[in-house]
């Protein structure tokens, strides 16, 4: 779907639909937009004025007392899940800066305003505010709902009361901390004083749980946790009597002590489940460890694991590990037939090699080089005959629309559908189809580069995947260097009109090795190539061409 499509899916569940730019700020002035819903015609408007705009969602009683849990970090994610219950189930969405949204209705009666840091980590989105909606982009990325957590997949759950509970209570402490600030600096005892609302009915069990969380979780010996815990139980409003504070205390340590006790499976259980590389980072955020003594264990579990060959350690970062696969496909050879497929290529490149089902084919190029071009005239020639899908990181519809109306071809006559993606390519590839990928984007960690196309690969069946990649200047390859070759059977180089075929596999001549030959070309109209000079091997220094 469109932007403009799914902005007015939003508006049709009564959602406050505002347009936001990439930096998130909105395009309008909004606030009339907290008392009334936009037209459909006024949201047509908008995104016709701003094809690229974003969709933000007001958030409180204008979108039936909608609010959005923003998690920032690892510590909001920790905070937060304390406060969830097991079986909370609501739509939840990825940020471009590796957070994430929770969206949640409030109770009738309850109406909480924006806050910022209340629970460290974490923000609020409520009365007074919006929020940016998949699949917006921002200035680092997509928003993207989880998977199986999307608005369409689950109905949005009511704010959970533990929450309500802890942004009440945490909001009225942090009021408390800036009125005493000038009280501290005359004495604490004045400011200790002032802060005499901890610990009184309504919420003392709560304000007693979070303490003795922290400090098993600080790695605080059981003997000395009972001691605090049995002032602050003697001191609370009213005291915890000896039975209630006794079975408080046992069920809480119990607690800490079984998950001390699983950690090691729950790790080997997280790791088995992954393909690839792994960062013990990973694994202190997917299971929300926090305290020195986890990570010192995550280690110690990791080395066992090494020792036992399930994993090994890889590269010369600290802390990266690979898992190692010993699945195998049997490969039938003798029941197989030489099949190639008929496909067309831009510059007839099937004169010199071939692609057959699975493969994978690159073409790696600097920016403006017409890498685009080269996918779009590769789809218009083969999706008569095959199914063609073609994944932008890019293009919205208006430019994508405008890229292939420059071709002399009608607009309603192309046949390949096209859908808006960055990422997680793996998850949506057609087994049976040319897929094409514009393009494979990836910023740090390159080596990693050939996982992504392995996963891709491994999608596979019948058909093949085409994918961009971005390139230096001069450089021989595109970004992951030679780890993107691994799989491709097809490696082309595009950079100021020249086209080169780094990698050539299945040769259809074996007499004639295509393999860093090259072609040079021009482009017209921004979608028509015609070749200056067709395949050939650039002559090496020193030596003479044959007429």
């Amino acid at each position: 779907m469109s932007l403009l499509k799914n902005a007015l899916a939003y508006q049709k569940r009564n959602l406050s639909v505002i347009p936001v730019k990439p930096n998130k700020s909105p395009f309008i002035k909004w606030e009339e937009f907290q008392k009334r819903i936009a037209e459909p015609d006024e949201i047509k408007a908008w995104f016709k004025r701003w094809p690229d705009a974003g969709i933000g969602i007001v958030t409180g009683k204008i979108s039936g007392n909608l609010g959005v849990i923003d998690v920032d970090d690892e510590t909001g994610r920790q905070e937060i899940n304390d406060l969830l219950p097991e079986s909370y189930l609501t739509p939840m969405a990825d940020t471009p800066s590796g957070g994430e949204h929770i969206w949640t209705i409030q109770p009738d009666g309850i109406s909480l305003a924006n806050n910022a840091k209340v629970i460290p980590g974490t923000d609020f989105r409520g009365e007074g505010g919006y929020v940016v909606a998949p699949p917006s982009r921002g200035l680092n990325g997509s928003y993207r709902w989880k998977q199986g957590l999307s608005i369409d997949d689950v109905a949005i759950a009511g704010t959970p009361q533990a929450y309500i509970d802890r942004i009440a209570g945490n909001a009225n402490a942090h009021t408390r901390l800036s009125k005493n600030a000038v009280s501290y600096k005359r004495g604490c005892r004045q400011f200790v004083d002032s802060a005499t609302e901890l610990f009184i009915e309504g919420h003392r069990d709560d304000d007693l749980f979070h303490v003795v969380n922290a400090l098993v979780k600080g790695g605080l010996d059981n003997k000395e946790i009972l001691q605090v815990a049995d002032i602050l139980a003697k001191n609370s409003q009213p005291p915890f009597d000896e039975k209630e504070l006794t079975v408080f205390l046992d069920s809480a340590l119990k607690r800490a002590a079984t998950r001390e006790r699983s950690l090691s499976q729950e790790v080997r259980d997280w790791v088995c489940l992954q393909n690839g590389y792994i960062f013990s980072t990973d694994v202190y955020s997917c299971l929300q460890l926090s305290t020195r003594e986890d990570k010192k264990n995550v280690h110690i579990i990791l080395r066992r694991m090494c020792d036992e060959g399930l994993i090994e350690r890889y590269g010369n970062r600290s802390g990266c590990f690979r898992v190692i696969d010993t699945n195998m496909e049997e490969i039938d050879y003798k029941n197989a037939q030489a099949e190639y497929l008929d496909i067309k290529m831009p510059f007839q490149e099937e004169r010199y090699m071939r692609l057959s089902q699975k493969n994978i084919a690159i073409i790696a190029g600097t920016p403006d080089s017409g890498k685009t071009c080269y996918l779009l005239n590769f789809a218009k020639l083969n999706m008569d005959k095959f199914d063609v899908y073609y994944f932008s990181s890019e293009m919205g519809a208006q430019e994508l629309r405008g890229r292939m109306e420059k071709f002399d071809y009608p607009i309603d006559d192309w046949k390949l559908k096209a859908f808006e993606r960055c990422a997680s390519f793996s998850d949506v590839i057609k087994p049976d189809a040319i897929n094409i990928i514009d393009f494979l984007e990836i910023s740090k960690d390159f080596y990693l580069v050939a996982e992504l196309i392995k996963d891709i690969f491994n999608k596979l069946r019948k058909g093949i995947a085409f994918i961009a990649m971005q390139k230096d200047f001069g450089a021989p390859y595109g970004r992951g260097k030679s780890f993107g070759m691994e799989k491709a059977r097809l490696y082309l180089s595009i950079e100021k009109h020249v086209l080169k075929m780094v990698k050539a596999k299945n040769w259809v001549n074996g007499e004639i090795n295509p393999n860093d030959m090259q072609l040079h070309f021009k482009i017209r109209n921004g979608c028509d190539f015609y070749t200056i000079r067709d395949w050939h091997k650039p002559v090496e220094e020193g030596s003479h061409e044959k007429s």
